[in-house]
């Protein structure tokens, strides 16, 4: 039974990465789309501004994980430390997507 839970959750993630990815696809195709039809030209630096935003947004989930394994020595209940290295894993994943955010109103702003 133990099994089957298993790999139901794994299925469930996996299911979850590619609605995730379908959905950023499609509306990336939605805007370049649109843009065209107004006849207006995407910008090459935005390209380049992806890549800064899925980097920083990695990173954030990096330290994260590194800062949350702080909570894996320490004597807690199950339930205290999952809920506590889940929040750490995405308090620092959402201040990596902040700090992408404000490089891109930087390179904005330029």
């Amino acid at each position: 039974m133990e099994n089957v839970q298993e790999a139901l959750g794994a299925l469930f993630l996996v299911l979850g990465l590619v609605a995730v990815i379908f959905i950023i696809a499609r509306y990336t195709y939605l805007l370049k789309k649109a843009m065209i039809e107004k006849g207006l030209q995407p910008s090459p630096s935005n390209k380049r501004m992806q890549y800064v935003d899925i980097g920083c947004i990695v990173l954030g989930l990096g330290i994260g994980l590194m800062v949350s394994s702080v909570f894996t020595i320490m004597d807690l209940a199950e339930d205290t430390a999952d809920l506590i290295i889940w929040g750490t894993i995405l308090i620092f994943g959402a201040l990596g997507l902040l700090t992408a955010h404000w490089l891109r109103k930087k390179e904005g702003g330029r």
